[in-house]
């Protein structure tokens, strides 16, 4: 049995990371104002600052119009913009940390599709579809829940989507990312490309799995071609929770989402984070409470119903949100045993994410206090950074030695409290939906961002 540990270093693709604590990838709402790069400073610095030795700089956009899946998301298009990002990437290696850039399309997920007030001041915008979009959502356009006006991608025009992949990727490498994490899950159009609920094709990017993966393959390629050999990560979906189940009958098993994963490694993807999901955008990836808060704080009401047409729609949205809620109740780790599986079949990195919460559970899922191989090599978390920016100081030990490494630039890091420390967040997800609106995300939760303080004044966060 080996087992890992959290301070151990990590390499992905060449790139050696200092310990194996990860910020997943978030939504920082930076947008590509004068004060984007201040706001991912802000945002991202205080997890390197902490320790933390990965982060994933979350979702940003290939293209220069459409595919945004929510407001603010930042587009990775224009290199003179990438290049401000410098600055970003510097922060973060001043630290001893190393970040990627994770890049998306939205597709059909995008706010082409959901924005009323976007779709409203963008008439002619139309979603990219992988295929014409299936009887489940056409439903859901005739009964004015959802507003579809699909682009279905001609065969040359997927090879022009994985170039702007590649082009944004290489700005990227120029800019002092370490490596690209590829949006593969999360409904995004990647994930479209690799299910059978949306790629109904007949080229060479649909039908047989193999084919569903080609786009993936070909950005891979268009990545190496144009950004060289920088470290490619993606995440992985198994389609199991969608529901209502009876009606979604084509998705990815556990066994298609394993499936996957080794033939990325063959592809040559460098490390791959498996994740369950469903076929649409719910709460299967931000499992835990109904927000209660978030809907009926007044200060984001008006913003609702921008996004969604009006007041009538807002409850509807907040019914469905609270349906979901008891669907997708919270589970410890939830994505352990699809990491475990595709560890057990690849040779490359694992890395896990989805609703851990304690270094207990970090080191179980590592395998050093538990009786068996590690369910992964390295392991994230999201939210719990909303509520925590500066987590990593609670999470990581002493390294090797007193005065730290040279690759965690020589800062001794701060002891875990009480032993096993929990993180605040209390998984309420009222950082997630305000964000809907372009609200930044960060904890709304009293309790917690009161805790967050009486640790500060601890001085628990310092170095």
């Amino acid at each position: 049995m080996t087992s890992l540990d959290l301070e151990d270093p990590l390499e992905i693709g060449g790139v050696r990371v200092p310990n194996r604590l990860y910020r997943a990838p978030l939504l920082e709402c930076a947008g590509n104002g004068p004060d984007a790069v201040d706001t991912l400073i802000a945002d991202l610095e205080p997890a390197a600052d902490s320790g933390v030795g990965l982060l994933f700089q979350g979702a940003t956009i290939v293209r220069g119009e459409g595919g945004c899946a929510a407001p603010g998301m930042t587009r990775v298009h224009d290199p003179a913009f990438v290049s401000r990002l410098s600055r970003l990437t510097d922060r973060i290696h001043d630290h001893g940390g190393r970040i990627f850039l994770q890049l998306e399309h939205g597709g059909l997920r995008s706010m082409e599709t959901w924005h009323a007030d976007y779709r409203r001041r963008n008439p002619g915008l139309e979603q990219l579809a992988v295929s014409e979009p299936p009887w489940q959502l056409r439903l859901l356009d005739r009964v004015g829940f959802l507003s579809y006006n699909p682009h279905v991608l001609s065969t040359d025009e997927v090879y022009d989507l994985a170039a702007d992949f590649g082009r944004s990727a290489a700005y990227a490498v120029d800019a002092g990312y370490d490596g690209i994490h590829i949006s593969g899950a999360n409904m995004g159009i990647v994930q479209q490309f690799l299910s059978p609920f949306y790629n109904r094709r007949d080229d060479e990017f649909g039908g047989s799995p193999e084919a569903r993966l080609h786009f993936l393959a070909l950005v891979h390629d268009e990545i190496r071609d144009r950004a060289g050999d920088v470290p490619l990560v993606t995440k992985v979906p198994a389609e199991t929770p969608a529901p209502p189940a009876p009606l979604v009958r084509r998705k990815l098993s556990l066994e298609d989402g394993i499936e996957t994963a080794r033939r990325l490694e063959r592809v040559g993807y460098d490390a791959v984070v498996p994740v369950l999901t469903s076929v649409v955008w719910d709460m299967s990836i931000v499992r835990g409470e109904f927000p209660e808060r978030a809907w009926t704080d007044e200060g984001f009401r008006d913003g609702y119903d921008e996004a969604f047409g009006g007041s009538t729609r807002r409850r509807l949205v907040a019914a469905g949100n609270w349906l979901e809620s008891l669907w997708y109740d919270f589970e410890p780790a939830w994505n352990e045993e699809f990491c475990r599986r595709v560890r057990e079949v690849v040779s490359i990195p694992v890395l896990a994410e989805g609703g851990i919460r304690d270094r207990g559970q970090i080191d179980r899922l590592l395998g050093a206090r538990a009786d068996a191989e590690p369910a992964c090599d390295a392991v994230g978390m999201a939210r719990p950074f909303y509520a925590e920016p500066r987590l990593g100081a609670r999470l990581l030990a002493d390294g090797a030695s007193e005065e730290g490494s040279a690759e965690d630039g020589g800062r001794e890091r701060a002891r875990p409290v009480d032993g096993e420390p929990s993180v605040l967040c209390e998984n309420c997800n009222n950082c997630t939906v305000p964000q809907v609106t372009g609200a930044p995300g960060l904890c709304r939760t009293p309790e917690v961002v009161r805790k967050r303080g009486e640790l500060e004044r601890e001085g628990i966060y310092d170095d």
